[in-house]
């Protein structure tokens, strides 16, 4: 339409031209009807000559006038190849903007996206970066301790760590390190029942308790249950007097010693709840967040049998194609629960979106009001990329990292929100894609299935030993996991999408495959944990670098 509009435009110029032309060079105005009939023979003879020179002067190797030269000829040829050009290159665009990379070729719920070519750093970071630190938490044997006698502590402190296995765990590094500022003794912590996990593990049901209290020796006293001499220990669980409450989350040091230590002087034995993440970072001493290094890294070991099957499960992912081969590891947090808590909106039917809608109204009453804030609060948390991947966004991003549809895939999640339809671009797409449960037999895991948190544990130790590490959302199960490498030298790789950005990619109908490719790999050369300097109100368990780490 467009090239129509100019040519009729470009017609209209060069007829009209020549009639002002030759009535601005008329001295005298002729008979009005003599002078239309002029006009008309005038019009038909320029028209026809005009028609010829315009068809002569584009194409002159059709035209039969022996006068055109070669140097118009060549001219012409090259208008005609600017033209070709310019149809392919629109073409192109257009085949690359219609093949955006969250439809990449989409058949039923299979997804197809073009190959990437595999990159020699696909399973590992750069040696330099893993030689560079190195960790310095551990128990020295020429470290003198500095532990009082039990007669000369201030008293018992008692906490119930309360929430998931990973959760826990931090609570418990936090007691300690608390038990250290307030010169207290800590009665073994108890692992208070989730309502989400429905669980009844003890301590020592996952822990090696005597490697704990035995570890820790030089730095904090560590005993197995309430002194005898405390008569009423119910009243340690329920006694409001025996009970420090309203602690600030991320408190400083400095609280416990004015508000919590005269009460232990005071009491002897007391409890700290609630207990999760209520001692701070960047606001105590560095030795002090050395300790909770040493307790995460070096004290709390997992029971033998659960170390044992972990290894049993992680030689199995290496040696499943008869070879040895890497493997990777993915923490998929696309469960109901986390679905429903993200209040993010996510593609589906119209039924699925009633019934989310309708567990988010009961299970969060106070944030889902009457729900008409939420489409806006959704747009908002997806541009800020903060809500979790769905399975098939995982699956475009590996693509484009370069991973290949070989790549075997340790998957540790709950039952994912959608079940089957949902999980299928992600499975399709790599389907070397297995789960503990399809790795070890039912015989061999039922003695684990009597603790929840142990199957958390056989999850935890399966992907802190992958080569590769993909972490979907945040979390404390994540965040310990990329520590831990971390920790290890961080010649591990371990990715953490940049949801932002990726957020951004699969919304831009535009976007084409190759400016995606090459998007997701250098955003990502510096989310896959390599050493980064500490920073105010930096999370020490995914990055302990500064405070647990040694320049090597």
């Amino acid at each position: 339409m467009v090239e129509l509009r100019h040519s009729s435009s470009l017609g209209n110029r060069a007829t009209s031209s020549p009639m002002k032309r030759d009535e601005d060079s008329s001295p005298l105005v002729p008979d009005r009807q003599s002078e239309d009939h002029d006009d008309r023979d005038r019009h038909s003879i320029r028209d026809r000559s005009y028609s010829r020179l315009t068809f002569q002067s584009l194409c002159p190797y059709f035209a039969d006038d022996s006068r055109v030269s070669p140097y118009n000829s060549k001219i012409s040829l090259f208008f005609v190849f600017l033209v070709v050009a310019a149809a392919l290159i629109a073409v192109f665009s257009i085949v690359r903007r219609l093949n955006s990379p969250y439809l990449c070729e989409k058949d039923g719920i299979t997804l197809h996206c073009p190959p990437v070519k595999e990159r020699p750093s696909l399973w590992e970071n750069p040696y330099s970066a893993t030689t560079s630190w190195k960790p310095c938490a551990e128990l020295r044997d020429s470290e003198i301790s500095d532990l009082p006698p039990e007669n000369e502590t201030n008293g018992y402190i008692f906490i119930h760590a309360e929430g998931g296995l990973n959760q826990q765990r931090i609570a418990i590094c936090n007691a300690v390190a608390v038990a250290k500022i307030l010169n207290a003794t800590l009665i073994l912590p108890v692992l208070k029942q989730d309502q989400i996990w429905k669980d009844q593990t003890k301590f020592e049901d996952i822990f090696d308790v005597d490697h704990f209290i035995n570890y820790l020796k030089n730095d904090v006293r560590v005993v197995r249950d309430i002194p005898d001499w405390f008569t009423d220990k119910t009243e340690l669980f329920t006694s409001i007097r025996r009970t420090v409450k309203n602690i600030p989350k991320y408190a400083p040091a400095q609280f416990y010693i004015d508000n919590v230590l005269p009460r232990i002087k005071e009491k002897k034995i007391m409890a700290l709840k609630p207990f999760v993440d209520r001692l701070g970072y960047d606001n105590v001493p560095s030795e002090i967040n050395r300790l909770r290094c040493r307790v995460n890294y070096h004290a709390l070991k997992f029971l033998p049998d659960i170390e044992h099957m972990a290894d049993v499960l992680a030689s199995r992912m290496r040696s499943r194609t008869n070879s040895s081969n890497p493997y990777m590891a993915l923490h998929l947090r696309f469960e109901k629960g986390m679905v429903g808590l993200s209040f993010c909106d996510f593609v589906g039917t119209r039924e699925e979106k009633v019934k989310m809608a309708e567990y988010r109204k009961k299970e969060w009453p106070r944030r889902y009001k009457n729900g008409s804030h939420l489409w806006q609060l959704a747009l908002q948390k997806r541009k800020e990329g903060r809500c979790p991947l769905e399975p098939g966004e995982v699956a475009v991003i590996l693509r484009a990292m370069g991973y290949p549809k070989e790549t075997q895939i340790y998957v540790a999640s709950g039952q994912v929100y959608g079940g089957q339809n949902r999980m299928a671009p992600l499975r399709n797409m790599f389907p070397n894609l297995v789960t503990k449960e399809e790795l070890a037999t039912k015989e061999e895991l039922d003695s684990f299935r009597k603790h929840v948190t142990s199957l958390a544990a056989l999850d935890f130790l399966v992907c802190l030993k992958s080569d590769v590490f993909v972490m979907t959302h945040g979390g404390n199960f994540a965040k310990l996991i990329i520590g831990a490498r971390r920790y290890l030298g961080h010649r591990l790789k371990s990715i953490k999408p940049d949801k932002g950005l990726m957020s951004k990619s699969f919304g831009d109908p535009y976007m084409g495959w190759a400016p995606f490719v090459e998007d997701v790999v250098v955003t990502h050369q510096t989310r896959t944990g390599l050493p980064e300097e500490t920073f105010p109100n930096y999370d020490l368990w995914e990055n302990p670098l500064t405070p647990c780490m040694c320049r090597a």
